[in-house]
Parts: structure tokens; sequence; C-alpha cells
């Protein structure tokens, strides 16, 4: 078996990361966020020229047609710049949703394309979040009636907005009236449509609970090193330096389990959904661990609003709610570990 990246994944995900270090830099990111709508369509722009937003899209409709793994290192980029914008949520929780519809559907090309050119945002309002991210300024919403899956027009619902501790993030609840024009799927085909949709949504946010922990570590490692005290960098003590490498240890144990996760979900398997919820625990372990430490270790004025560290400790903390809380995600592996169908122990690791 080869578990390795595949050299495109690894050179895709190094020409996002070079383009966001340059276009989404602190500062840049500070300036969009006290904007009204809190969103830049130049960044928008720029990023789906560089193809991000075509990654999950089939061939077929203009995109690359790439799979979940791919997406479980792109996902770790847009958390480590904390890129003020639902940007996955598109490109990749509502592209593969829609791409999953009958191809008879008259919109269903219309919508992948213009996922493809980023001409369009979709919000994603699943049943697992009572709130709506990017609600807003959405073009268009994809939403839960029951089973039913509705596209919605933004003219067609209103969106009453809610206040989050990221100030990044634009999350609202939507008041909307289902109707035959908005249904495109309904019965067992969009009860699988919404579990999937699911195990994508929390692949997602776990990516950048990663991507948010490495960067959390990454300015802690910084800030170490040129605070001095007794005239010594304080990196230097023994018990800052114990922080910092429980939290690398912590985001290093967590990477293979998010790269099964994604792998599973690509590949269909029956316990894909239980990989899913233990990758969102161990990531959100990392990223709660990088930020208590990152505050430890900046003396607490990590806190503060001129410190670069709240923005993406904030962001991390508003995404360990999204897409199914701690207790959500813990049942889910309970239920598999302790159930009696379980296909645990080490002669069972890669199957017969």
């Amino acid at each position: 078996m080869d578990f390795t990246f595949s050299d495109d994944q690894l050179a895709f995900r190094e020409a996002v990361s070079r383009f966001l270090m340059t276009e989404a830099a602190p500062e840049m990111l500070r300036e969009i966020w006290e904007t009204d709508v809190g969103r830049s369509p130049d960044l928008r722009h720029k990023i789906a020229e560089q193809g991000l937003t075509a990654l999950s899209v089939p061939e077929s409709c203009g995109g690359l047609g790439m799979d979940d793994v791919a997406w479980s290192l792109m996902t770790q980029e847009l958390g480590y710049y904390a890129i003020p914008d639902s940007l996955a949520d598109t490109a990749y929780v509502a592209a593969g949703l829609i791409a999953a519809l009958p191809e008879r559907l008259p919109s269903r090309e219309e919508w992948l394309r213009r996922i493809t050119d980023g001409s369009i945002r979709i919000a994603v309002g699943h049943p697992v979040n009572p709130l709506v991210a990017d609600a807003h300024p959405a073009d268009l919403l994809l939403l839960a009636h029951g089973d039913e899956v509705h596209a919605v027009p933004r003219a067609l619902a209103d969106v009453i907005a809610n206040p989050s501790i990221d100030c990044s993030r634009r999350l609202g609840r939507v008041v909307w009236e289902p109707n035959t024009a908005t249904l495109v799927a309904a019965g067992e085909a969009g009860r699988a449509l919404w579990a999937a949709t699911l195990e994508r949504g929390v692949l997602s946010v776990s990516g950048q609970l990663l991507g948010l922990a490495q960067r959390m570590l990454d300015l802690s490692v910084d800030y170490t090193a040129q605070r001095k005290q007794f005239g010594k960098p304080i990196g230097s003590f023994q018990a800052v330096k114990h922080h910092l490498a429980d939290v690398a240890t912590r985001i290093e144990f967590a990477k293979p389990v998010l790269y099964r996760a994604a792998h599973a979900v690509a590949r269909g398997d029956a316990d894909a959904s239980v990989r899913v919820s233990h990758a969102k625990l161990a990531c959100g372990e990392a990223a709660w661990l990088a930020g208590r430490h990152g505050i430890q270790v900046h003396g607490a004025m990590g806190y503060t609003w001129e410190v670069d560290l709240q923005m993406f400790m904030k962001r991390a903390w508003a995404l360990d709610a999204s897409w199914g809380d701690r207790g959500f995600h813990k049942a889910r592996v309970a239920g598999f570990v302790l159930g009696d169908a379980a296909a645990l122990g080490p002669g069972r690791t890669f199957g017969e």
C-alpha cells in the first residue's frame, strides 16, 4: 500500500500556500474583517484563478476532479492562513452535494461551472448546524427540510445575523419557505446527500482546525525566540519547550487520523462516519491545546487584538462546535467502538 500523497497533490498545496502567504497576510485580513460584508471579492477571484474553487468539480464541468484526500491538504492551508471566507463550503461541501445530484437537473451543470470560475457563493444549511455560515452574502443556499434538499435563491430567504466570537465568521439564521420549485432531492436520495454532506463538512473544519493549530504553534515558536527574560529567549526554558513540544506532538498524531478519514470518505467506506468524527476530535484537541499553550507562552497577551494569535485562536474556538460539537462526535465514536460488530484489533487493521 502507498500511503503517500501524489506529486500533483503536494505541488498544488505548495502553490496554494505560497499564494496565500502573499495575498492573505494578517494585516490584510484585518482590513477585510472591518468591512461591512467581511469578504473580499478580489481575494476570492484570485483564489479561483489558482484553481482552488475547481478542485472538487468534475472534469466534465471544467473542474479538476480531485477527491476528498486532496481537500485534506487544502483545508489545512485555509486554516493556516485564516481565510475570512467560507470558501470550502462552496468549493468542497456544496460542490460535492451538487455533483451527486442527477445529471438531468437543469441547473446542476451551471452551478458546477460557476463554482469552478468562482462566480457563485453557496451557503450550506445542514441540520446539524443551527446557524448558516455566509448565508447573507450567498447567491444560493442549500437548505434542508426534513430529508429534502432545497436549492434556494438568496432572494427567497431572510437571514437574521448572529454574532460570532470570530469576527471573520458571518453567521445567520435563515427564514424560508420550502416549495416544489426549490426541491432538488427528497426521500432516500435526500437522506444520502445530507449524510455525505455532513462527512465532508466535518472533514473541512477538521482540516482547518489542524491548519490553525500549526499556525498558532508557529506564532508561539517565533514569539519565544524573540521574547527575553533574564537575558535569554524564553524558548530556551525547559517548561516552555515542553508546552510547545506537546502541541507539535498532538498535531502530528492528528494528521494521519485526518488523512485516514478523508481516504474513507473518498472510497465510501462503511466506517467513514466514525473515522470522520475521530478526525474532528483529534484535530479539535490539537487546536485547543495550541491556543491554550500559545496564550501561556505569550504571557496572556495573546488574547489582545494587537497580537495575531487571537485571530487564529478565535477561529479555532468557533469551528470546534461547527458541523457537530464534541458530544456529537464522541457519541458516534463510542457507538462504533463499543458495538458488537467493531472490526478492531491488530489483525483487522488492513482487513483480510
